[in-house]
């Protein structure tokens, strides 16, 4: 029986306090857990900035990769050994700003991993610039001025890429994101899962208490669970074309609530081919063995260059 404390390294951590990092990292320790996941059968890709320290505080494989590129390495990674379980993690700057063109073709594929984007709308370890997800005209404190340009809304940038599953959660309630994890894990194909969180260093406007709803004539929190609403994403017959729209539609709809009240919970989720059930027509050698159980090191390959002579 394996323990939390297997998922944990000792690699001291220096992410400020109250940093929403630390509920991620534990909601992903703890979803390993319920899993009852081996580590060296799960693998961790980051990129650049707070949230590229991840796989050093998880005990699995880890890749601490470039700025904007963990989701291509991450998908390197899955083709070669399709066996592993891959989680690619990164921040709202790293994927959806100098990464988004990754982000755009990975839903594309329909590869069989899951990315969580760590969204607190600054570049928190470059001093609090604002992200590509933090709205037009808000000035965080260390801003000289409001932003100008507008906001990417991640839902629904990922639906229209086509992930098949679609989520988001809050990283202050970690019972919900282990749930929500579970199920984009357990998700067979290209699962996004977007996480609110603070950044109680730079960003003075989605604090803990603007998500409790504290400034709010009601003090009701902000955020409210689609499942305990009735709101149901999950798409029963892939094969009926219009259930399969309509279902998109509904969740670009939600995507878009922001304010007084933002949801949490699967937008979406779409079970059909995954890019790996395709290389069976595609790459079928690559079907029957993975790049990882070939021999590549005692392969004469005189005949590619000949070729190209």
């Amino acid at each position: 029986m394996l323990e939390l404390k297997t998922y944990r390294t000792q690699v001291h951590n220096d992410w400020c306090p109250g940093c929403g990092d630390f509920g991620i990292v534990n909601a992903i320790q703890m979803t390993l857990l319920e899993m009852q996941m081996e580590p060296h059968r799960v693998a961790v890709f980051s990129g650049i900035g707070c949230s590229g320290k991840t796989p050093h505080f998880i005990n699995a494989y880890g890749f601490h990769t470039l700025h904007g590129r963990s989701l291509p390495i991450a998908t390197g990674a899955k083709l070669a050994n399709p066996e592993l379980t891959v989680i690619a993690v990164g921040g709202d700057g790293d994927g959806l700003g100098i990464g988004a063109g990754h982000f755009v073709n990975t839903g594309r594929r329909n590869l069989d991993f899951t990315y969580v984007l760590y969204d607190n709308q600054v570049y928190g370890l470059t001093k609090g610039q604002a992200s590509p997800t933090l709205p037009k005209g808000l000035k965080t404190k260390s801003m000289p001025s409001p932003a100008i340009v507008e906001g990417i809304n991640p839902i629904a940038m990922a639906l229209a890429s086509g992930y098949t599953f679609v989520a988001r959660s809050y990283a202050l309630d970690v019972r919900h994101l282990k749930q929500t994890l579970r199920q984009a894990i357990e998700h067979r194909g290209s699962a996004f899962v977007d996480v609110l969180q603070t950044c109680p260093t730079y960003n003075d406007i989605n604090t803990k208490e603007w998500y409790s709803g504290d400034d709010l004539p009601s003090k009701q929190p902000r955020l409210y669970k689609m499942e305990e609403t009735g709101y149901n994403g999950v798409v029963s017959d892939s094969t009926k074309h219009d259930e399969v729209t309509q279902k998109k539609i509904d969740a670009f709809v939600r995507s878009f609530e922001w304010g007084e009240k933002i949801p949490v919970g699967v937008f979406y989720k779409l079970n059909t081919l995954t890019f790996e059930d395709q290389l069976s027509t595609r790459m079928p050698a690559l079907k029957e063995t993975p790049f990882v159980k070939q021999d590549i090191y005692n392969r004469d390959i005189t005949p590619l260059f000949e070729e190209l002579t």
